[in-house]
């Protein structure tokens, strides 16, 4: 997500959500790196959030409290609406939509984005397969991350994590090389050190290892 576009602490909060959703155990170093923020920046916002009681910490873990999850979701929900907003109704590529949300999301009502729900056909994930919040749970389908399947094996890409949406160039490196929601890949022998390469149609694709991990799929029925 764009954090340029949040006040400041809602930037924190949401970095939180998207960081336990990819599966990230949520420190100060990791908030650092998603926010290209500095640590003692860091250090200074946690303990403003700890004040007003929207995280809380445990050792060097950090967690959202009741409240803060709350305020994460409710922005979360309308980024991704209005996501499938801008490409379901207004046709924009899916690589672009994310950037633009961001100038959304903070001037959308609870009332309007109910509409854009309904408006487009009450999605369960987003345009990447990131959960909408306050939609039904999706259902346990097997998913894995991409480094996790062996070279050879068919998948289908279901799932493109925060960690890899927050890096707009990830994004375009990905619709470039004809890689979306759904796409088939064939994992082959990587060429370098921490990469991956994936066979999509008929041409290879390299992989940072760092944006692979984000990538998540499933085995082609």
């Amino acid at each position: 997500m764009p954090y340029g576009f949040h006040p400041p602490l809602e930037e924190y909060l949401v970095a939180i959500f998207e960081l336990e959703e990819d599966g990230v155990t949520v420190i100060q170093a990791r908030l650092a790196e998603r926010l290209s923020h500095s640590p003692p920046t860091v250090s200074e916002v946690i303990r403003t959030l700890l004040k007003e009681g929207t995280v809380t910490k445990s050792g060097r873990g950090i967690s959202l409290t009741e409240n803060g999850r709350q305020k994460a979701q409710s922005i979360v929900r309308k980024h991704r609406l209005a996501e499938r907003l801008l490409v379901d109704i207004l046709g924009l590529d899916w690589h672009l939509a994310h950037e633009e949300a961001g100038r959304w999301e903070h001037v959308i009502s609870d009332r309007v984005a109910g509409r854009i729900a309904a408006l487009t056909s009450n999605p369960s994930t987003c345009p990447h397969g990131n959960p909408i919040p306050g939609t039904i749970q999706l259902p346990d389908d097997g998913r894995v991350r991409l480094p996790e399947v062996s070279v050879g094996k068919n998948v289908n890409l279901v799932r493109i994590g925060e960690g890899a949406e927050s890096k707009g160039e990830t994004l375009s490196y990905l619709f470039n090389s004809g890689i979306s929601i759904g796409t088939t890949l064939k994992v082959s022998k990587p060429l370098k050190p921490q990469t991956m390469r994936v066979k999509v149609e008929s041409h290879f694709v390299e992989l940072d290892l760092n944006v692979s991990q984000f990538l998540w799929v499933v085995d082609v029925p």
